[in-house]
């Protein structure tokens, strides 16, 4: 990027503050998000303009824009810990991650619930077989011989 004059720098940064406030109000284009790209783009400046550049001889200066991309990003995350998200995107993101939370919560507590009747179908199971073989020897040791009577079925006033 070459030397620009004092206007053209006013003009790019009046542009960049302008397209700054449209997306930190939610204003994105069609595929943008609320980042450094789209600011760029909507501003019509070069992205690379927001970051540090290097001199030939290894030291760093800034961008001349990057006090913007600063400011924009202190705004976002401003913006962010008061609860509001620009960017409709992310905040979906945020709500499907809540949801997806949710979810797992639920799967954990069913695996649990599940498990726990698992355990005692088996132990209903289980009684159910030990009762049935109770009931299979009283059978086998009433129709042995044996002392054992077996008692009539009929009500007390039929019996004579």
């Amino acid at each position: 990027m070459g030397r620009i004059s004092g206007d053209a720098r006013t003009r790019n940064e009046e542009a960049i503050r302008a397209a700054m406030d449209r997306l930190l109000r939610g204003d994105l284009p069609p595929g943008g998000k609320c980042d450094l790209r789209t600011l760029a783009s909507e501003a019509g400046v070069p992205r690379t303009a927001f970051y540090a550049k290097k001199h030939r001889d290894g030291t760093v200066r800034p961008g001349p824009y990057q006090h913007l991309a600063q400011e924009f990003e202190r705004r976002l995350a401003a913006l962010r810990d008061a609860g509001t998200v620009p960017d409709p995107r992310t905040a979906q993101i945020e709500r499907l991650k809540e949801a997806n939370a949710a979810l797992k919560t639920r799967l954990d507590q069913r695996d649990a619930e599940l498990e726990s009747l698992r355990d005692f179908r088996q132990r209903a199971l289980s009684r159910i077989a030990a009762q049935h073989l109770e009931i299979e020897r009283l059978r086998e040791a009433l129709s042995a011989q044996s002392n054992i009577r077996a008692l009539s079925r009929k009500p007390p006033s039929l019996a004579k």
